[in-house]
């Protein structure tokens, strides 16, 4: 189910909606041009999310906070793609 946003934006917002949706760009209508800019920036946010997640293992790691792992690392990764 689709559930409606109104937005007020500034002239210069709204031009840049309307040259980057309709006739002659990539996008039917200013709707879909916002969605894909919405999950763009999602995308960026839970990339940046996972390197700062890498980043404290790497930190952990040479800190010396490890622990053993005695498993079996690709069905791990097999259950984890389910």
């Amino acid at each position: 189910m689709a559930n409606s946003l109104n937005l007020s934006l500034t002239d210069e917002l709204r031009a840049f909606v309307d040259q980057n949706s309709g006739d002659g760009t990539l996008f039917a209508t200013p709707s879909e041009f916002v969605r894909t800019l919405i999950r763009e920036f999602k995308s960026q946010q839970d990339a940046a999310a996972v390197r700062d997640a890498i980043l404290e293992g790497y930190h952990d790691a040479i800190a010396g906070r490890t622990v053993p792992f005695a498993g079996d690392l690709k069905s791990l990764l097999k259950k984890a793609k389910k």
